[in-house]
């Protein structure tokens, strides 16, 4: 028997012993941490177009420009970098510039952040800390299939689409999609969904995002110009220096 037909049966065994070693969502969050940990991309910066889908069938689009350092770093540049409008996503607060000045600061968690990205650069015990900490229930687990795919679903039952859950592809064991109560109304859900996967870095970028409510598309976010391990100051990430650092300055 050739050596490559005994490899088989091992790698089968190996993937069904990993199968059964997931049985809540924290191990979904370890499993995701182990696979990436040592080859995930630390920075990444792109250059985002924002849709928003009025109900009257109109949109009106927006450039944003966007850096993060893994784990729990984010900047947004709204419109022109030069004009200083953003927000500052750090370490769970939220920060509002306008004209480089701060005009407002509260708790947030981005949990795009902490599920696309934080979650391969940090402990798992501090992502399932956070997850459970913004109301998802990880010892809720099931499996269905999302776009052909199989899919992890933690923090709701089977047919429930109601509750905080996140869905996680368990082949690439990447976060594709989002349950979430909207801003606006908590008690109307959205849907959140990371599409067009790209291989990069020793990692993977979403290239596209949208977002649901009520079964309509309200938003998207479509990625270009998108680099990986760029550096970025420090400074990138501190609201006092919003207006005096920048990876580009159209």
């Amino acid at each position: 028997m050739k050596p490559s037909r005994l490899l088989l049966p091992l790698v089968v065994l190996l993937s069904l012993a990993r199968a059964e070693d997931v049985r809540n969502g924290e191990d979904v969050l370890r499993v995701m941490h182990d696979r990436y940990a040592k080859t995930w991309y630390q920075t990444l910066t792109f250059t985002q177009k924002s849709t928003t889908f009025n109900p009257d069938g109109t949109s009106s689009a927006e450039t944003w420009y966007e850096a993060l350092a893994a784990p729990g770093k984010l900047r947004i540049d709204i419109g022109t970098p030069s004009d200083n409008n953003g927000y500052l996503m750090v370490d769970g607060t939220l920060t509002i510039l306008k004209a480089g000045k701060e005009a407002g600061t509260r708790p947030r968690e981005n949990m795009l952040l902490v599920l696309g990205f934080d979650v391969y650069r940090q402990a798992p015990e501090t992502t399932a800390k956070i997850a459970k900490a913004e109301g998802y229930d990880l010892t809720k687990l099931h499996e269905e299939t999302w776009e052909g795919q199989p899919v992890y679903v933690v923090g709701a039952e089977k047919g429930d689409l109601k509750s905080k859950q996140f869905w996680v592809d368990k082949n690439r064991l990447l976060f594709v999609r989002l349950f979430e109560p909207t801003q606006a109304d908590p008690k109307k859900f959205q849907d959140i969904r990371f599409e067009d996967y790209r291989e990069m870095a020793g990692g993977w970028v979403a290239a596209r995002v949208e977002v649901y409510a009520e079964d309509k598309k309200v938003f998207s976010e479509e990625y270009s110009d998108i680099q990986c391990n760029a550096k970025l100051d420090p400074g990138t990430f501190d609201h006092k220096q919003f207006g005096s650092t920048h990876w580009e300055k159209p």
